[in-house]
Formats: C-alpha cells, structure tokens, sequence
C-alpha cells in the first residue's frame, strides 16, 4: 500500500474483472455532467488520414478507455462514466471535460481553430495527457504542435517527487511500456525511443496542465491488460500511473 492507504491492482484475476467489464461498457453518455469523471479522448486533425488501424488519434480506441475505467472505477472509488467519450480538440464540448487524453502525437497537426480551443481549454483549468508517442521524429513533431498551442511555455521534466507520482499510488521509477506485439518480442522500445519520458508544461501557478509520456504506452498495456501473453508488471504500472494522473487532474 501506498501513504494513502491504496491498494496495488490484485494482479491476474482483477485485470481480467477489468477486462471483462470493459467489454460491457454502455454507449457514450449524452449527459456529461451525470458522473464525477469522464475519460475523454481528443479527436485531432493528423498528417495521417488512418491506416489499418483507424485513424491516429482513435488508436487502441475505444477498448483501452474502456478497461482503464473500470479500474479507476474499482480501484478509486470514483464516480466514473464506464464508456468512452471522444470529443473534437476543436469542439466547445471538450470545456465540459476537465482531462483528455491524446495519443500518437508524431501524427498531430493541430488546425487554427483546434490550437486555440485548446489553448483555452488548458488555460482555463484542463489537463491535457499526451501518450503512446515514440522516438525524436514524433518529439519534435509534438514540440512544434504545442509551441502554437501554448507559446511561451517550456517544456520541462516532471521529477519523480512532484505530486502527480504520489497521488495514489507511489510510483519512484519510469517504466518503459511496450505495445503487445513488441511485448511478445521481449523489445520494449520503438525507433529510438529507448529511454521513458515523463515531461510537461506548467500554467502561471505552477499546476501541471500537460503531461508528455514520451516512449512508453500506457494505453496499450490498458487494453491488453487480461492477455496472458502480455507482462503484468507493465500493466500494473500503467493502470497505477493512469490513475495517479487522472486524481492528480482531478484535484490540482
């Protein structure tokens, strides 16, 4: 247990509860103030139209939002809408929503109207996660996309003491989280992302209102997290970080 008195995830048996409620997660809520918490993923402009795989912005969509709620949800205590919410970076709807998670940040491509939503949205008091980015290419692509977001802000390392890390659960090392299929490999880094990451921006006040896990995938281990290929320890991380994020989000 942690200071707070939170329990580690129980291993094999709770992640595979967490899978198996994920799977019956309703529709998306037209009511979005009826729960404490929504897990809302930015919709974005990208260089990429989609693949195989959908469009970046929706990779690991929506399966991954899924499981990490019910662990949030199970683990926490908190009020927490089971089913995904995707909302535009651009849209006035995101203002309803005090934390969204955007992933695959090599491929973001903000429009005029996207970068100033969203430049008042954290300003105002959201939170922005950025994950599942790998490499120098998609750092500097990221770097550049935020530099019109929020101009003027440095990008600065999040030291391991800083609250976020202590929120719920004590987390006094980075782990590097591969996606299932590098995990099977043994290979735990993509292009030359080799080293994890955990970096943000500061408003005025001090308070964290981006946080940048540069090489690393959080929301893979979420999603595969009841695959009895894929490693427990990188999931139990990432579900731990996960909600030390949110409850930081939540409370700053």
């Amino acid at each position: 247990m942690n200071a707070a008195g939170a329990p580690r995830c129980a291993g094999v048996l709770l992640l595979a509860c967490i899978a198996a409620g994920a799977q019956d997660a309703p529709p998306a809520a037209r009511h979005p103030l009826a729960h404490e918490f929504y897990f809302t993923r930015g919709i974005y402009a990208s260089s990429v139209d989609g693949d195989a795989w959908g469009p970046r912005w929706a990779i690991d969509y929506p399966e991954a939002d899924r499981h990490f709620l019910v662990a949030l949800e199970r683990l926490t205590g908190i009020d927490a809408h089971a089913a995904d919410n995707a909302q535009p970076l651009g849209g006035r709807a995101l203002r309803e929503f005090p934390f969204v998670y955007v992933v695959e940040a090599g491929a973001l491509q903000l429009t005029g109207d996207e970068r100033t939503a969203l430049r008042e949205y954290l300003l105002a008091g959201g939170f922005m996660m950025v994950d599942d980015f790998w490499g120098t290419w998609a750092w500097d692509n990221l770097v550049a996309q935020l530099a019109q977001v929020l101009p003027g802000h440095a990008i600065r390392d999040v030291p391991l003491d800083h609250p976020l890390f202590h929120s719920f659960y004590d987390i006094d090392a980075l782990v590097q989280v591969p996606n299932v299929a590098q995990a099977a490999s043994g290979r735990t880094h993509e292009y030359d992302g080799h080293v994890p990451h955990a970096r943000g921006i500061y408003d005025a006040h001090g308070r964290l209102m981006v946080l940048i896990n540069w090489n690393t995938d959080l929301g893979d281990a979420w999603e595969w997290a009841d695959d009895a290929d894929y490693p427990l320890h990188f999931s139990s991380y990432a579900y731990e970080l996960g909600i030390n994020i949110v409850i930081y989000a939540m409370s700053y």
